[in-house]
This record gives structure tokens, C-alpha cells and sequence, in this order.
């Protein structure tokens, strides 16, 4: 009887001590949040080879991590629906209200990482706000999917297990707000779409920072730019954006746009331009209209990458214009919002678009 005791009282004792190494391991696991925003990680196709036809964002977040349970092994992950939309329709007042949400997580204790998932479509303007407005060095990692996950070769479950590794990850932290996608781990200030539905559509000009390469992290370089809680931008402190709006030119373009943008209310307009920010001779008259009534007019190239060289193409200096650096003109639509919270000098609008 008393063997059988000490039995049961071992028995017991180890139980005890195999739930408390498992506790023990649940709490060394990263608390990361993942953010829904709705996008095509979101959607659902009639048919599995459905990839490009599809609804986009309607499966709900807490549904997508579901359906990724190997998460679980590496982070103890909660959902949280914000909107559910496709990012073709976010706008600056949903690109705050995302902004002070995860800003307000960060501050928490208890959450090591943010995951926000979110359409391809605007993923780099998203990405590259948050870059610039957060002040935190945990990981924030934007992510989404091209094809459905109703789809046959569905990428967003593997995506979304990647971006929850990085944001769990020490070594993503400080590295500013990530976009992940297709194994790769970019800047959120450089990554654009450039291809309307391969997988492979997330490119920077200068190469991703790294890839996730079977559940590993492999950074090989840095951003050299100032980021999150090395900018003059706080997301806590923004509660509105000027308004900036984008015309496109092309041959044969007209003053049309920018009439309408000026009689709008618009601060700002980036002409984006052919070749180095090019202006046509019936456009060169209209953007000095423009800048006479207070408007800034930020040159940009439609070209997708490169710098515009300020006096290059046009004297920026005579007309008091101001040039992109190497940002298109979606990111420099951004970035001229942010700095116009700050200042309405040209010249020092010119500093930050070539800072950041």
C-alpha cells in the first residue's frame, strides 16, 4: 500500500513538473498580435484555380490563424479585426486609425510583435507610413497573399507563418516596420508591387533585407534610413493629413487633373513625371500656377525606381519645386503628407523627402 502511495505521489510530482516546463515554454514564446485588415489573405475564390478571380477580404482573422496551427509551436498569437476591406479602398483616415491601434500595442507588455495582414494592393504605402510613424523598435511585419486561400499553390498560410517568425524574432527588432511575403523579408521604405498577379511581385530596388528560409531568419543587410523612433513623425501626435494627391502624366496630358486637385484643396501635388520627373512645355506654366497658390509641387518619376535630380529636367530652384529622392510617387504622396504636418517650407520639405 505504501509502495503504491509513493507511486501515485511520483506519478504526481511528474505531471507537476512536465506542466510547469510547459508553462515554463509557453511563456518564453513571443506574444505577437496579428492585426486584420482584410485584403486577398482574406478572400475566397469560386474555384480553386481561381487565383487573380476571387472576393477578396472575407474570411475573418482569427480564421486565417486557424488555418496556419504551426504558428502556435512559435509565438502565442492572438487575432484582432480592424477593418476588413480591400486595401485598394484604405485611406488616411483608416492608415491612422491602424497606426495608433498598433502603436497602442506596442506599448504593452505583454505583446513582443505586431502582424498586420493587409491587400497587396497599397501593402508598401501602409508599410512605409507606419516605417516612418511608429515609435517602437519591437517588429511590426506587414504581410498578404496574391492568390486566395481557396486557391490551388495558395501562398498566404506560408506567408503569414513567415511574417509571425519575424515578428517574434530578436533579430527583426529595430529593423523598422517589415513587409514578408513569398520568403522574402523587405523595408517597408523600399518594397513596391510590381506585377499585378505573380507571387513573386514585392521587389526593392536594392534587394530584400532577407529571406525566412525553412522557419530561419537570414538578414544580410540594413536600412540606412531613419525609421520609427528615429523620425520627427509620432503617430500618437497625428490626427489628420494634409491633403496630397498624384497626377500621372503621359503623353498628351492635360491641366484637367491638376485644376480639379487645386479646387479640391489640395497642399500638395506629385507630378508623377515620365523619364526624370519630366514636365511637358504646356505643363510647365500649370505647376507654376499651382506653387503661386500655395500649393507644393513635388516633382516624381513614373518610372518605378531611380532618383529625380532637382535642377536636372527643370529649374526646381527658380520655380521653388521639389524633387522625390529615389520614392515613387505613391510613397512620396506619404511621406509629403507627414511633412507637411511639420512644415510648409519648401526647402525644408526638400531636406526630409531626400532624409527619408
Amino acid at each position: 500500500m505504501q509502495h503504491q502511495k509513493l507511486k501515485q505521489l511520483g506519478g504526481v510530482l511528474l505531471l507537476s513538473a512536465a506542466m510547469s516546463l510547459s508553462a515554463q515554454a509557453q511563456e518564453k514564446k513571443a506574444n505577437v498580435v496579428v492585426i486584420g485588415t482584410g485584403g486577398t489573405i482574406a478572400g475566397a475564390g469560386a474555384s480553386s484555380v481561381n487565383t487573380a478571380a476571387y472576393q477578396s477580404a472575407v474570411v475573418p482573422v482569427d480564421k486565417i490563424i486557424a488555418a496556419v496551427p504551426e504558428i502556435a509551436k512559435i509565438a502565442n498569437v492572438r487575432g484582432e479585426q480592424i477593418f476588413q476591406i480591400g486595401s485598394e479602398s484604405f485611406n488616411d483616415e483608416r492608415l491612422l486609425k491602424l497606426g495608433k491601434r498598433v502603436s497602442e500595442l506596442l506599448k504593452q507588455n505583454d505583446v513582443d510583435g505586431i502582424v498586420i495582414t493587409h491587400g497587396t494592393d497599397t501593402i508598401e504605402e501602409t508599410a512605409y507610413f507606419l516605417n516612418l510613424t511608429l515609435k517602437s523598435s519591437k517588429p511590426v511585419v506587414v504581410v498578404g497573399s496574391m492568390r486566395p486561400g481557396t486557391a490551388l499553390g495558395a501562398d498566404g498560410a506560408l506567408n503569414l507563418y513567415d511574417a509571425v517568425l519575424v515578428a517574434s524574432s530578436k533579430e527583426a527588432a529595430g529593423k523598422g516596420t517589415l513587409v514578408v511575403m513569398n520568403d522574402e523579408i523587405h523595408s517597408g521604405r523600399d518594397v513596391t508591387k510590381t506585377n499585378s498577379f505573380k507571387v513573386e511581385t514585392f521587389r526593392s530596388p536594392y534587394g530584400p533585407l532577407g529571406y525566412v528560409v525553412e522557419g530561419k531568419l537570414m538578414f544580410y543587410r540594413l536600412p540606412a534610413r531613419p525609421h520609427t523612433t528615429q523620425t520627427e513623425f509620432d503617430i500618437d501626435k497625428i490626427n489628420s493629413l494634409p491633403r496630397v494627391d498624384v497626377v500621372y502624366n503621359y503623353g498628351n496630358v492635360s491641366r484637367a487633373a491638376y485644376d480639379a486637385f487645386v479646387t479640391a484643396g489640395a497642399k500638395a501635388i506629385i507630378h508623377d513625371g515620365t523619364g526624370n520627373g519630366s514636365v511637358a512645355e504646356q505643363i510647365v506654366p500649370v505647376l507654376q500656377e499651382v506653387r503661386s497658390k500655395g500649393l507644393q509641387v513635388v516633382r516624381a518619376t513614373r518610372t518605378g525606381s531611380g532618383v529625380v535630380i532637382r535642377n536636372g529636367e527643370q529649374n526646381d530652384d527658380k520655380f521653388d519645386w521639389v524633387v522625390t529622392d529615389d520614392q515613387n510617387a505613391q510613397k512620396a504622396r506619404i511621406l509629403t503628407a507627414l511633412a507637411l504636418t511639420k512644415t510648409n517650407d519648401s526647402k525644408e520639405l526638400q531636406k526630409i523627402l531626400w532624409k527619408y
